[in-house]
């Protein structure tokens, strides 16, 4: 009896409801972190600018406010929210070395990361349709991406975002952690840190897999059905020089849809399979992950979007 008590005393004072995690840097380089700080800057700051001036241009160009611009607004609000969700952790870690985050900074955090990951998936997917409905309906476009049906799409994708984190955030509230823990990134990963917790998580794993299920698992197929579609319509009545200049303006989305899931397939594949993988793997494909799709996107439109790069070009290089 004496001996249960004890082993209660010892596991209660060894864990906690509101632990603190310790965030990772780059395994393996943590006296270098002053130097491999540099590239990640440049990522960011290439984010952060590339994202804000599609937003910018589109904003105050009238001749960009069409339903496929909105959708591009709102595809570089999503990498803008991605990339200031974990700026200030990475950047703390590399300059100042400050790993520690509470349980709460943790679940802000994983609220705001995850959010805007189902909403960027939402985006793509309304993309998808776009680019479905302006190449096999052309003559209903109009009509049927209407102003008040492009924000009813994108109030729907909030709404499903931020029903999916909660649910999934909320049952971390009943679990127990040690005091101190050690997570595999520089910021807040769902998966990561449920791993850490010494309470039953099957609820939570479920939990997981149902809102990636009602989130990846419906959007890959519809933006693969789409294309299917679009393929099949333009294969039967279009010219080989038609069919050219249809696909080509589908370039940019398959490139930015390449961006966002291969990643994150890469990803969930090493937490899956890759247990024995170095560390240093999971923390390079966790930044590849999160950074990529914000640092790409912009470059992708402008590159292959005439009129983003032509007004870009307007306000960088004015007469």
């Amino acid at each position: 009896m004496l001996q249960n008590q004890d082993t209660m005393e010892i596991l209660s004072n060894s864990t906690s409801k509101f632990p603190t995690f310790l965030l990772t840097g780059i395994p393996g380089l943590e006296s270098s972190h002053t130097w491999t700080s540099t590239p990640f800057c440049c990522f960011y700051a290439i984010a952060l600018s590339g994202s804000s001036m599609i937003l910018f241009v589109i904003t105050t160009q009238q001749s960009l406010h069409e339903p496929i611009y909105y959708f591009f607004s709102m595809l570089s609000a999503t990498d803008l929210g991605l990339t200031v969700s974990t700026l200030s952790t990475t950047l703390g870690i590399l300059w100042f070395d400050a790993r520690e985050i509470s349980l709460y900074s943790c679940i802000v955090q994983m609220f705001f990361l995850h959010g805007f990951t189902f909403m960027e998936s939402g985006v793509l997917v309304a993309m998808a349709f776009d680019r479905y409905v302006a190449i096999c309906d052309p003559l209903r476009y109009t009509t049927i991406l209407t102003n008040s049906r492009i924000i009813q799409l994108g109030l729907l994708m909030i709404t499903r975002a931020v029903v999916l984190i909660l649910l999934l955030l909320l049952l971390l509230k009943p679990l127990y952690f040690y005091r101190m823990n050690a997570l595999s990134h520089s910021y807040c990963y769902h998966p990561d840190v449920i791993q850490l917790a010494c309470s039953d998580i099957q609820a939570n794993s479920i939990c997981g897999l149902i809102d990636l299920i009602l989130t990846t698992g419906i959007d890959t197929p519809c933006i693969v059905l789409s294309y299917i579609l679009i393929i099949h319509s333009v294969l039967r009545i279009a010219s080989p020089e038609e069919q050219h200049k249809v696909f080509s303006t589908c370039v940019s989305h398959v490139g930015a849809v390449a961006i966002f899931h291969l990643p994150m397939l890469g990803l969930s594949l090493v937490y899956r399979y890759g247990r024995s993988a170095p560390r240093v793997v999971r923390s390079v494909m966790a930044s590849v992950y999160l950074l990529l799709p914000p640092v790409l996107n912009p470059i992708i439109y402008r590159v292959k979007t005439r009129q983003i790069r032509k007004a870009v070009l307007s306000l960088l290089l004015p007469k």
